[in-house]
């Protein structure tokens, strides 16, 4: 394997590593799907570049690569679904939060009211 390729794996993994830890310390959903994404994004990423590039066969790079453009297109597309799930199901943001912008673009989802069950006339 060459140097490149255990340089971009090192790099790789301490994006992960840092967005695990960012996983733990951060205060709200909404900052800790951020800090999830991009350790999944910028660090799986960069460790499948890297056994693509140290690779030693033509088939793990094309496997890598193929791996590695799914993961750089399904998940910030996961995190943003998530983000707005938990946004529109009522999840507050960290009371240290400056602006929500999505709450200033669009208006709140209308809550179906409970229909209280009929009762039976005698």
């Amino acid at each position: 394997m060459s140097d490149v390729g255990y340089f971009l794996i090192g790099v790789g993994v301490l994006f992960d590593l840092f967005g695990s830890i960012g996983l733990v310390r951060l205060p709200d959903v909404y900052n800790r799907l951020q800090a999830a994404t991009k350790c999944v994004t910028l660090g799986t990423c960069l460790i499948l570049i890297g056994a693509a590039v140290g690779g030693q066969s033509g088939e793990l790079a094309a496997r890598s690569l193929l791996c590695a453009a799914f993961v750089l297109l399904t998940s910030p597309v996961a995190a943003h679904a998530l983000a707005r799930g938990a946004h529109r199901g009522g999840v507050q943001l960290w009371e240290g939060s400056v602006v929500d912008k999505y709450e200033e673009d669009h208006e709140p989802v209308a809550q179906p009211e409970a229909e209280a069950p009929e009762t039976e006339q005698a």
